[in-house]
C-alpha cells in the first residue's frame, strides 16, 4: 500500500465517531461513570443520566456499556478511579464536582471528560473558557459560587437579625474556597460577621462545631465531596448547636438541613447525557461550550425549622419548589 493511501486510511480512522470505532473493535462503547459520592447518595442523578441516554438511543447493556465507580467523597479515590478508566480505555468519562473532574483531567488529556456539575470551571482550571473549553473537558456549570448572595438573602428571611455567619468549606477544594470567598463578600456587604472553620476531612467537623460555640447565628455549608458525604453528621451537629443551615444541594436538606437553593442536579445529569451522545457521535469536547443551569430548586425542611424554633414566612414557603415535613 502506498504511503498516501496509508495516511488516508489512518486519517479516516481517527475521524470516525468513538461509537463506530468501539463497535469496529468488537465491543460496546463504554462510559466510565466516576461518581463523586456513593451510589445511594446520587441515585436520582444517575437514573436521570441513564434515562436520557436511553431516550437518545443508548441502551445500557445493549448499545452502550457503563462502568460505575464511587469515590465516596475522597479525592484520592477519585484519582485511582480515573487512572483505572484510562487503563481500561473507556470512551468517555462522566463525573461531577471540581475535585473528581480535576482528578480525571490529570489522568488523561485524550479521553473525553464530561462533567455534569462544576462550580466555576474557568477559575478552577477545568476549561479555558465557557464558550471554547479547549482540551478534552466540557460539561455543565452549577453556578454555585454565583448564587452565594441569593442564598444569604434567603437565609436572612428565616433567620431575622442575622449578624454572625459561619462558613464551612473544604480548604483543600479549590472550588469550595472560591464559594466561601463569594459568601464572605456577600456577608461583608451586609455587615455580617464571618467565621470560617477549616475543614479538610470528616474528622475536622466535630472540632469545627466546638470552635463555633457562641460565635455564629447560622451556618452556610459549601458544596464539597467531603461535606456532602458527612451531611448527616453536619446537620445533626448544627441542630444540636441551634444553628440554621443553608446549602446548595437538596440532599443536605433531606438529611436534616434547614434549606437549600441551587441547580437541579437530576436535570444537570440529564443534560450531561446529551453531551455524551454528541461526543460518541463524533463531536469534540473542545467544540462543545460549557452550559449553564436552567432549573433551580429552593427546598425547605419544616421539621428542622420547628426543631430550631424558627417560623418560615408564608411568602417563602410559597416560593419553595419542595417543602419537607
Amino acid at each position: 500500500m502506498k504511503r498516501r493511501e496509508l495516511i488516508a486510511l489512518f486519517g479516516g480512522t481517527a475521524a470516525w465517531p468513538l461509537a463506530a470505532r468501539a463497535q469496529q473493535a468488537g465491543k460496546l462503547p463504554t462510559i466510565g461513570f466516576l461518581g463523586a459520592y456513593t451510589a445511594s447518595t446520587t441515585s436520582t442523578w444517575t437514573a436521570a443520566f441513564v434515562r436520557r441516554l436511553g431516550e437518545l438511543g443508548w441502551i445500557e447493556g445493549r448499545t452502550i456499556a457503563i462502568e460505575y465507580r464511587w469515590a465516596e467523597g475522597r479525592s484520592d479515590r477519585a484519582g485511582e478511579i480515573a487512572a483505572e478508566f484510562v487503563g481500561r480505555k473507556v470512551d468517555v468519562i462522566v463525573t461531577s464536582g471540581t475535585p473528581p473532574v480535576l482528578a480525571a483531567k490529570e489522568a488523561t488529556a485524550v479521553i473525553p471528560i464530561v462533567f455534569a456539575s462544576a462550580g466555576d470551571p474557568v477559575d478552577t482550571g477545568l476549561v479555558a473558557s465557557l464558550a471554547r473549553p479547549g482540551g478534552n473537558v466540557t460539561g455543565l456549570s452549577s453556578q454555585t459560587a454565583d448564587l452565594a448572595a441569593k442564598r444569604l438573602e434567603l437565609l436572612r428571611e428565616i433567620v431575622l437579625g442575622l449578624r454572625r455567619l459561619a462558613i464551612m468549606g473544604n480548604a483543600g477544594n479549590r472550588f469550595a474556597v472560591l464559594e466561601a470567598r463569594g459568601v464572605q463578600a456577600a456577608a461583608s456587604a451586609l455587615g455580617i460577621e464571618v467565621a470560617t472553620p477549616e475543614i479538610r476531612r470528616g474528622e475536622d467537623i466535630a472540632p469545627a462545631f466546638d470552635a463555633l460555640k457562641g460565635r455564629a447565628d447560622a451556618l452556610y455549608v459549601c458544596l464539597d465531596p467531603v461535606l456532602i458525604s458527612n451531611r448527616v453528621r453536619i446537620n445533626t451537629s448544627a441542630v444540636a448547636a441551634r444553628l440554621p443551615t443553608m446549602h446548595g444541594l437538596r440532599e443536605f436538606v433531606e438529611a436534616g438541613g434547614l434549606m437549600s437553593y441551587g441547580a437541579n442536579f437530576p436535570d444537570q445529569f440529564r443534560r450531561a447525557a446529551e453531551y455524551v451522545d454528541k461526543i460518541l457521535r463524533g463531536a469534540k469536547p473542545s467544540d462543545l461550550p460549557v452550559a449553564q443551569p436552567t432549573k433551580f430548586d429552593l427546598v425547605i425542611n419544616l421539621t428542622t425549622a420547628k426543631a430550631l424554633g424558627l417560623s418560615v414566612p408564608p411568602t417563602l414557603l410559597a416560593r419553595a419548589d419542595e417543602v419537607i415535613e
